[in-house]
């Protein structure tokens, strides 16, 4: 088995969000590994029906901003202050892979919650990333 060097953490910015960046930090302790948060802010554009409607490049820029201040406070809350902390704007799949490509990851760690029914026939992003990752993939089990 290969240490984990470089773990990329991506975080939805929920609740849980702790609880994966808890269990980000236990792997990182046992292989004094550097951790990056990732968070990826996945904005569909709305037609516009009017004018008092905010232009795309605005609202997307209004997003990006807001996760960035939530995600420096995830990461205080975790003592990870002074890791890496990146906001990405596209699809959440697409925007994982590229990151854990371009920072070289040996792990990924994201949080999986439970589905049941209709759910489990359907795509999700844990599912797409563990089959497409450049590296193992951690899952923690959510409820």
């Amino acid at each position: 088995m290969r240490d984990y060097k470089n773990i990329l953490l991506v975080v939805d910015l929920s609740e849980d969000s702790q609880l994966v960046g808890e269990r980000a930090k236990a792997i990182a302790a046992c292989y004094q590994s550097q951790i990056t948060l990732l968070h990826v802010v996945e904005y569909v554009p709305v037609e516009p029906m009017g004018e008092a409607l905010l232009p795309t490049v605005q609202i997307e820029g209004e997003l990006v901003e807001r996760a960035k201040t939530r995600l420096a406070e995830l990461a205080q809350k975790l003592s990870l202050s002074n890791s890496r902390q990146l906001v990405e704007t596209g699809g959440i799949k697409t925007e994982i892979i590229r990151a854990a490509q371009r920072l070289h990851a040996d792990l990924i760690v994201l949080g999986s919650r439970e589905r049941h029914g209709l759910a489990i026939l359907l795509n999700f992003t844990e599912d797409t990333i563990l089959h497409a990752a450049p590296c193992d993939v951690l899952a923690v089990r959510l409820h």
